[in-house]
């Protein structure tokens, strides 16, 4: 086992705030799955499967999880919030992150909107509430003073972004800033083999302004758990959108899969899971991960991710195998 005394179990400051996580959280958007545009995805879950997802999650040390009004209009919220409490767990014991989706959408519909965020997620605060995109048609002043309002207001605990650039994140936290507040997080696309965050300025702004990086997608839509490289039966029952989004990255990386496949071996551990120790480890506390899951194993997987300490090395070897993919 790795010589480095680093403990990733050790939870986390959510950006400046006082929220605690842990380096890997929990994303729900396959809850949803069935529904919207994630019938292209994921199959329709039932409430039996999505409430043992989340105790397994609960059970393997992951202390909070992601969701969003998009992810069915409420139903991935409601499908949380019920996990949650068959699992009996109490308010203060979790932190749920959602998002108010702004596409073609002004402003003021963050205040409506918020009320349906509390219903479905009831008995349970929303500890971070994010603009899950750049399309509103309101100005980010507008939809980030909205944002603050609610703040203000006690309806929410910190206020982040998602799939901001570089440029608006930092205006995002300036204008918060006059609000006596600080952008907690800017979620983004963000794995070994979608690495851009590091060269488009992203990733030293949010260093610098001590911003949380949450990594959507952190395994690639399941690209980095090795499995559609070395088993030609995987692709057996995924959806046709699915199949689509990880065939597109399979030949470029094969190379780099053997590669992290010898480290995970010398842990005992998966391949999956030694792409999300390095993404949350690597550059210190300023990434975490919220990887899906559509199984309770694979819930289990995620949280066991934070249970091993890749050496320096092999944090260094990572990073240099992967750095076509920056």
């Amino acid at each position: 086992m790795s010589k480095n005394t680093n403990n990733v179990l050790v939870k986390r400051k959510l950006g400046k705030t006082d929220i605690d996580i842990t380096p890997i959280g929990q994303g729900v958007m396959q809850f949803a799955g069935g529904h919207t545009f994630l019938k292209f995805l994921y199959n329709k879950m039932d409430d039996n499967l999505s409430n043992r997802i989340v105790k397994t999650a609960l059970d393997s040390g992951i202390n909070w999880f992601d969701t969003a009004e998009a992810y069915g209009g409420g139903i991935s919220e409601t499908k949380l919030a019920k996990g949650l409490k068959a699992a009996k767990v109490k308010d203060e014991e979790v932190i749920l992150a959602t998002k108010w989706s702004p596409v073609l959408r002004r402003s003021k519909s963050v205040k409506k909107t918020i009320s349906d965020r509390l219903k479905y997620l009831e008995p349970y605060t929303i500890d971070l509430h994010q603009i899950h995109n750049q399309m509103s048609v309101s100005s980010i002043r507008k939809q980030v003073d909205a944002m603050a309002d609610l703040y203000d207001e006690g309806k929410i605990r910190s206020v982040g972004v998602s799939n901001f650039s570089a440029k608006n994140t930092i205006l995002t936290n300036d204008i918060l800033k006059e609000r006596g507040l600080t952008l907690a997080s800017n979620q983004v696309n963000y794995s070994l083999i979608h690495r851009n965050i590091e060269s488009n300025g992203l990733l030293d702004a949010a260093k610098e302004l001590g911003i949380t990086i949450i990594a959507w997608s952190p395994l690639q839509m399941g690209v980095l758990t090795g499995i559609y490289h070395f088993d030609e039966n995987a692709f057996k029952d995924k959806k046709y959108g699915k199949k689509i989004m990880i065939k597109r990255h399979l030949n470029k990386s094969l190379e780099l899969m053997k590669e992290i496949d010898q480290i995970a071996k010398s842990h005992k551990v998966t391949i999956a899971q030694v792409a999300l120790n390095w993404l949350v480890n690597y550059h210190g506390d300023t990434v975490v991960a919220i990887p899906g899951a559509t199984k309770p194993k694979q819930a289990e997987l995620n949280g066991q991710a934070m249970n091993f300490n890749l050496t320096k090395t092999e944090l260094n070897d990572v990073e240099e195998l992967s750095r076509e993919f920056l």
